[in-house]
């Protein structure tokens, strides 16, 4: 099959993925639950400049995948150079997996390599890979030379503090052909506390010779002009700091977003979630959406706990246009009226 042609864009690329031009330099990272079509799609008209699937079980994939599976992949057209994320730890399934999946038409075949979830990681994919580079680099060889798209990866720093091994994992992915490398500035043992170690990253961007997207501790437009200021990386890939809030890839701020234009955005969010999940899941759905849309807002506690319940289009419309005029024009943001996610999304 002929590859889909990537939009060449007037202005030039920030950064080529092998053959395949890079428009931006702020990319949505691909998040169970999040990065689905109706919201990775929204962010990329937003100014992300690559779309990541959902990370897709490469096994799955093999054995016919369910309904599930191909929603994860489906994708608009506009939003290339569009990426697919999968995941596994045997050559062979990965890239029979892989294979029939360029048939979809993706730019890119993205490997996961980060995933700290122990039913993940626990069965040597995702981050359970970093403790093996030698298959690391049988993976890659075997899959760029399976594939006419670019092969991709994206890592952790190692197992553990004791287990930094990351110069190694990116030497054994770039010698077999990894066209770019995104890293998490942690350990899989770290998942997501402490601080992200971004002058490890740095040393990735020097020693990869491929594009290196920074990954960790991007909360704020502040955070994106320290990272590129302290590791040199090509791009930044944006995850928990992006949901809810898609202006970050606009290089704004929370408080710099008028509550009419965040309620005009989680009104369309909601429209394209309910066109394709259908009213009854989309309300389910968007319920985690809300909370991290109305995270910093005093004075709506009430008005909160009815939307992170709210069961139909309708009532959803009505409580909406009641924080609308609770709210009015406000950009005002004081203690948190949403409580923090309890627990990060998976395939960070």
């Amino acid at each position: 099959m002929e590859r889909p042609r990537e939009p060449q864009g007037e202005a030039a690329p920030a950064f080529w993925v092998r053959d395949v031009p890079v428009h931006g330099r702020l990319i949505l990272a691909p998040m169970a639950g999040f990065s689905d079509l109706p919201y990775r799609s929204l962010c990329h008209e937003h100014g992300s400049a690559m779309s990541y699937t959902e990370f897709v079980s490469a096994q799955a994939v093999v054995h016919g995948g369910n309904p599930r599976t191909w929603e994860m992949l489906a994708y608009a057209p506009h939003e290339r150079p569009m990426v697919f994320q999968i995941f596994g730890h045997a050559v062979e399934t990965l890239v029979e997996a892989a294979v029939r999946l360029e048939e979809r038409g993706p730019s890119i075949i993205d490997i996961n390599m980060g995933c700290s979830t122990r039913k993940v990681s626990g069965r040597g994919a995702g981050a359970g890979l970093l403790k093996d580079p030698a298959q690391i680099g049988r993976i890659f060889r075997a899959l760029t030379r399976a594939l006419s798209v670019p092969v991709t990866g994206k890592i952790r720093l190692g197992w553990d503090a004791q287990s930094l091994n990351y110069r190694d994992v990116v030497k054994a992915m770039v010698d077999n052909g990894a066209a770019l490398v995104a890293v998490h500035g942690r350990t899989k043992a770290q998942g997501y506390s402490g601080r992200a170690n971004w002058d490890a990253i740095a040393e990735i961007v020097e020693m990869a010779g491929v594009p290196v997207l920074g990954n960790g501790d991007v909360v704020q437009v502040a955070d994106i002009h320290r990272m590129f200021a302290h590791t040199g990386c090509a791009g930044i890939m944006i995850g928990r700091g992006a949901i809810g809030h898609p202006w970050i890839f606009q290089y704004r701020d929370r408080h710099q977003v008028p509550f009419p234009e965040k309620a005009a955005f989680m009104r369309h969010h909601f429209r394209r979630m309910c066109q394709f999940y259908g009213e009854r899941r989309a309300v389910i759905l968007f319920r985690k959406h809300v909370a991290r849309y109305l995270k910093g807002y005093t004075g709506i506690r009430d008005l909160f706990l009815q939307m992170v319940q709210v069961d139909s289009a309708h009532r959803f419309e009505l409580l909406l246009r009641a924080l609308e005029a609770r709210l009015g024009a406000s950009t005002a943001l004081g203690d948190r009226a949403a409580p923090e996610l309890t627990q990060a999304p998976s395939g960070l």
